[in-house]
């Protein structure tokens, strides 16, 4: 299976998307947008994004993709985010006077900077792609913050290792797959669903006391601006369901209420784990 990721090789999408798919295929692109096209027109058969940082929060782009395509997440997984300060074989933390980094990342390894004043940090598109950078450089000044696959992926030494602020830091990444090619999980138990309301008082309290009566669990809601309509707002939600069923009744439940629904997907929800 083609599976395709933004970011570079040995990224933490490319690291998701293994643990998803350990025979997948990884196809890179630069831009998040690329990513779904390229789902859309067949070039690949799946995409792995994430979706939400326990620290940093949502990755709100992506909810805007997965109501523009005619896609469905498929499976979740969560990935322990491990931050490591890398430099070129042979470097030592004397010799670097900048690091590299996606700027959350830079963001989630704040006080390990503040004790290295002397090294200047410097936001770069990906994590992965700054290792990259100071390899094809050779620049034994620079080290970047990027995880321990993409230290090997491109030959690159780990100086630090654990360097971020808080251990409690998972991303959620979503499989995604073309809606008519996506396989149903019959142990689902989790759902997210896009919705707008109707421009009245009281509608998105209705719509959602509607889930609360059928005893679904709402664990997430997110809201975005709908483009083109200044002050009207698109609500993205996730919810516990006891069955696959409970799903479908989640939505005929929200569409009396609603001026649209969307499904994006019904999935297991995954597991924490530390490794």
């Amino acid at each position: 299976m083609k599976v395709a990721i933004q970011g570079e090789p040995g990224s933490f999408s490319h690291e998701a998307a293994k643990k998803l798919n350990a025979e997948a295929e990884i196809v890179p692109f630069s831009l998040s947008a690329e990513v779904f096209t390229a789902l859309a027109d067949g070039t690949v058969e799946a995409a792995v994004i994430p979706i939400e940082n326990s620290l940093a929060g949502s990755v709100l782009e992506h909810f805007d993709l997965l109501l523009a395509h005619d896609v469905r997440v498929e499976r979740e997984t969560l990935l322990r985010i491990r931050h490591n300060l890398i430099a070129l074989a042979g470097s030592s933390m004397d010799d670097i006077d900048r690091i590299f980094s996606h700027p959350v990342a830079l963001a989630q390894c704040r006080h390990f900077l503040a004790t290295h004043p002397t090294m200047k940090s410097v936001a770069f598109y990906d994590t992965a792609g700054s290792v990259k950078q100071l390899v094809e450089l050779s620049d034994h000044r620079a080290a970047a913050i990027a995880s321990a696959a993409a230290a090997h992926f491109y030959g690159a030494s780990i100086l630090q290792s654990d360097i971020e602020d808080n251990p409690e830091n998972f991303t959620r990444f979503f499989l995604v797959r073309r809606n008519g090619e996506s396989v149903a999980d019959p142990e689902s138990n989790k759902i997210s669903i896009a919705f707008s309301v109707e421009n009245r008082p009281g509608s998105l309290v209705a719509a959602l006391a509607e889930l609360s009566a059928i005893g679904t669990n709402l664990t997430k809601i997110e809201s975005r601006p709908v483009h083109g309509k200044p002050w009207e707002y698109i609500f993205y939600v996730d919810c516990q369901i006891h069955s696959a069923e409970e799903g479908g009744r989640a939505l005929a439940a929200l569409k009396p209420h609603c001026a649209m629904v969307k499904e994006l997907g019904r999935y297991r929800e995954a597991g924490k784990s530390r490794e």
